[in-house]
């Protein structure tokens, strides 16, 4: 039997939002698909350089322009951008500019997320602006990205694929991350009434859930808590790394998962099993 080869990918292009971090989600997601074939686009916030981790200031890490010369090192183009997915008007100029230096979209990767913190507690506690902000960043951008891209597709009428990359906050609904629970539930339903929509385009829309993903984000959980909710919450016993999410992304867009729509998977070492 020979081996699986995933097709459908070579010459498409991709946007990638929340791109920039070395240790990250974002990033491998770009790379594998460019090693796929796509040529990709990378947003970013365009982080101060001060406000970056100890080892990616000792790397020279230069964001999203970092994770452009990777992708350009495998051959296919790139373009990095920074740009704010909460903004509408942001938003339009990233699909100008992305129809203009490259012609056209096939897959957009809804990845950028609100930072970990003021959200993270009860929700007596939470500050309007706070709520606002996650909402504002892990839901209405995936809604404003999706709402502009899609109308592209359909310009296009050679379908495409979205994929939002979610969490499974969004179906566990701990306490004390009603925010971040409640963007990514919003989140999953938003891919779900969307892929009912945009199918008779041949557009597919489906999310992935990642668990517990060693990234510079988690840096705060490192040691105790981190060996403790590792080995009491995950069935699989370690962390998952962006890669498996990034597997997951290439595979969602490509031929072989062309018959897949509206569905949410969950990544995560069996954490929520049957969810």
């Amino acid at each position: 039997m020979s081996s699986l080869e995933l097709t459908g990918l070579d010459g498409k292009v991709a946007v990638v939002t929340g791109a920039g971090r070395m240790r990250s989600i974002g990033r491998p997601i770009a790379v594998e698909l460019a090693r796929a074939g796509c040529d990709v686009v990378v947003t970013g916030t365009g982080r101060s350089p001060d406000r970056y981790p100890d080892d990616e200031k000792a790397a020279g890490w230069r964001d999203i322009e970092s994770v452009a010369d990777e992708i350009r090192a495998l051959g296919r183009k790139a373009t990095a951008v920074v740009s704010d997915v909460s903004d509408d008007r942001s938003v339009d100029a990233l699909v100008h500019q992305v129809i203009k230096e490259h012609g056209r979209i096939d897959f957009v990767v809804n990845n950028a997320g609100a930072a970990r913190g003021e959200d993270r507690r009860p929700i007596v506690d939470v500050e309007p602006d706070v709520w606002r902000r996650v909402i504002d960043v892990n839901l209405n951008g995936s809604f404003l990205m999706s709402r502009a891209f899609a109308r592209k597709m359909i310009e296009q009428g050679e379908g495409g694929g979205i994929v939002n990359i979610s969490s499974i906050g969004g179906k566990m609904l701990p306490p004390e991350n009603a925010a971040y629970a409640a963007s990514k539930a919003g989140l999953h339903a938003l891919t779900a009434c969307m892929s009912g929509e945009v199918g008779k385009d041949n557009i597919r829309v489906n999310a992935i859930c990642p668990g517990i993903i060693d990234t510079s984000r988690l840096d705060d959980m490192r040691g105790e808590m981190w060996d403790r909710v590792v080995q009491d919450y995950i069935p699989l016993g370690r962390a998952g790394t962006g890669e498996e999410i990034a597997y997951m992304t290439v595979f969602l867009c490509s031929d072989q998962g062309a018959w897949i729509t509206g569905q949410i998977y969950s990544v995560d070492g069996g954490q929520v099993a049957g969810r």
